[in-house]
């Protein structure tokens, strides 16, 4: 993946926290200090992920654990618009913004598996 493209996947990714930041101060007072604030921890954690990625020569693992951590992030989401704390348009909205971050790693690490020889 080129410099340009792991800045955009960076840029997708701070959008998707602001958007979220945005869409948890809907939450009752006594989830967020709870969901809301492990969301908050997730999505920190992808960007903190992307970040490291972008650095290290080897990727494959961390590409993995970035991966998992947004299929959590999405769950958690989930949850959220199950449990009622979200509206189903902001879901749709966040759930998007993820697809497109997912959609990215996921070229990201297709990207990291081929040899080095055939880029």
């Amino acid at each position: 993946m080129t410099q340009q493209n792991d800045l955009l996947i960076r840029q997708k990714c701070e959008a998707m926290i602001e958007y979220g930041y945005i869409a948890l101060r809907q939450f009752p007072k006594a989830e967020r200090h709870v969901l809301s604030a492990e969301i908050r921890h997730t999505m920190l954690q992808v960007l903190r992920l992307i970040v490291i990625c972008n650095k290290r020569y080897h990727k494959k693992t961390t590409l993995q654990d970035l991966d998992g951590e947004l299929d959590l992030l999405r769950s958690q989401v989930r949850l959220a618009k199950s449990l009622g704390y979200l509206d189903f348009k902001k879901y749709e909205i966040w759930a998007r913004l993820n697809d497109e971050i997912g959609r990215m790693v996921g070229g990201w690490i297709k990207a990291a598996a081929q040899p080095r020889g055939s880029d």
